[in-house]
């Protein structure tokens, strides 16, 4: 029994979606015209509609907001060329149905202008400025018409004297929404590219913190969060990665001699040397200083060396503007290969340890962990 109320709903409104919210809106609407009905047939027992005039919108009244529900809550208003909650539409249909309504309802007519309103008013949320504008208008010209007619037909339950109060009025309103759609459409605007600047700006936030300024490497912290994903993953498949150190040669004296400005050049041009050389699914990280660690998922030894030797002679042949023709950047490199998820900071060691090797064996080398 518990779950009546969910499949209830669920045959109501649909499954959870864009659909269901759109499907959700009209429900309120299908129940305010049985309401308003209910309403109308009081009237009739007072005697202020006649009973014949009464039936046929009623009718039209139901009739048309179940359609409304039929079309949205079966999915077709998704393959209509129209805006897929058919806002204006159903705001037309209302429109139509009020002033149908003032035009008999007679002594208690003024009562049908304020809903007109109520629903002129929600076009301003729901559209935008323009389309609001034109509704807004459409309500106005439909209502002033049964006015002027009503007034023409020298109807006593319609005294012209009043129904010019009543067009006075609604002029005033439609009015006021109108400059009150221009406003809430700035309102929106102004949400909207506070939105977009937010967005903007939480990339930023994201950028820096996980990026290497520099570089535009993954910084360390990042870097070990996808050493943690990856690894798990590799022991899940049951296979090895592959790690890499790389430390610059010589890099202090780069600074000393030629001055940080160039030590930075250096720094980014390894770094996008590097990236251009491994490969799509491999991942490059500055780990501190002129240190660089490199990720080579599903990558054993001999491979990762042949990647590493890659960007060894890539390095050699890079060009630096402003710097003596000889100058030429290397570094050393330590490999390991991480089996286990719980094995990363130990092969990250063993990587490093293999790197100081490389350098103690003079340099400009590659280095596998033991």
């Amino acid at each position: 029994m518990s779950k009546l109320p969910e499949i209830l709903i669920h045959v109501l409104v649909g499954p959870p979606g864009k659909q269901r919210v759109r499907v959700s809106q009209t429900l309120p609407v299908l129940f305010i015209f049985v309401l308003f009905a209910f309403v109308q047939h009081v009237e009739v027992l007072f005697g202020l509609i006649d009973a014949a005039a009464s039936m046929p919108l009623t009718l039209f009244n139901l009739s048309g907001a179940t359609l409304f529900y039929l079309v949205i809550r079966s999915g077709l208003n998704e393959k209509l060329p129209l805006e897929p909650s058919l806002t204006v539409p159903q705001m037309v249909f209302c429109l139509a149905a009020l002033t149908w309504s003032y035009a008999i309802t007679g002594p208690a007519r003024g009562a049908v202008m304020s809903i007109m309103m109520l629903v002129l008013a929600y076009g301003m949320f729901a559209l935008r400025p323009s389309d609001a504008r034109r509704v807004a208008l459409l309500g106005f010209g439909m209502l002033s018409f049964v006015m002027v007619y009503k007034a023409l037909l020298a109807d006593q339950r319609y005294d012209p004297h009043v129904e010019l109060v009543h067009f006075a009025f609604a002029a005033i309103v439609t009015g006021g929404v109108a400059m009150l759609a221009d406003r809430f459409g700035q309102v929106r605007r102004h949400l909207s590219e506070q939105k977009a600047e937010l967005a903007s700006a939480l990339d930023r936030i994201q950028a820096l913190a996980t990026r290497d300024v520099l570089t535009g490497l993954l910084n360390r912290r990042a870097m070990l969060e996808q050493l943690e994903r990856q690894s798990s993953e590799q022991e899940r498949r049951g296979v090895p990665m592959c790690l890499a150190v790389f430390d610059l040669d010589h890099f202090k004296r780069v600074n000393d001699e030629l001055g940080h400005a160039m030590g930075d050049r250096v720094l980014q041009t390894f770094a996008r040397v590097a990236r251009d050389e491994v490969r799509g699914g491999d991942v490059l990280a500055r780990w501190g200083g002129e240190e660089f660690l490199l990720m080579m998922p599903d990558t054993g030894a001999s491979v990762a060396w042949h990647c590493v030797e890659r960007i060894h002679r890539a390095m050699h042949s890079t060009f630096f503007d402003q710097a003596p023709d000889d100058f030429v950047v290397t570094f050393s490199a330590g490999l390991a290969i991480c089996q286990t998820a719980d094995d990363v900071e130990a092969a990250i060691d063993r990587a490093d340890q293999a790197m100081y090797r490389a350098k103690a064996a003079g340099r400009n080398r590659t280095e596998l962990a033991g």
